[in-house]
Parts: structure tokens; sequence; C-alpha cells
């Protein structure tokens, strides 16, 4: 069964967009299926972004 996605509106940082936009180019995805699949892999691995800026 295909999963329903959520369209919503997120900002990102320039330097983010372009980042995906490359990798996208590279690997003929569109950008919005990594950022996507990238979200994906953290919260299936329960990772935690550290902000530590001692």
């Amino acid at each position: 069964a295909k999963k329903v996605k959520k369209q919503i509106t997120i900002r990102l940082d320039d330097d983010v967009v372009t980042y995906f936009k490359d990798l996208s180019e590279k690997n003929g995805i569109p950008y919005q299926n990594l950022i996507n699949l990238y979200l994906k892999d953290c919260a299936s691995k329960n990772k935690e972004l550290t902000m530590d800026w001692q």
C-alpha cells in the first residue's frame, strides 16, 4: 500500500536547498524526495539533534 504524503510549507536556508538540488541532479531524484528520504532515515533511526554551542 502506498503511504499518503502530507503537503506542508517549510522554510529552509538557501544553502540547504542548493545542497539537495545538487544531489538531485547527480542522482536523478527530485530534491523534495531526497529531503523526505533523509528525514525518513533520521526518524527511523530515532536520531536526535545535538545542539551544543559551547
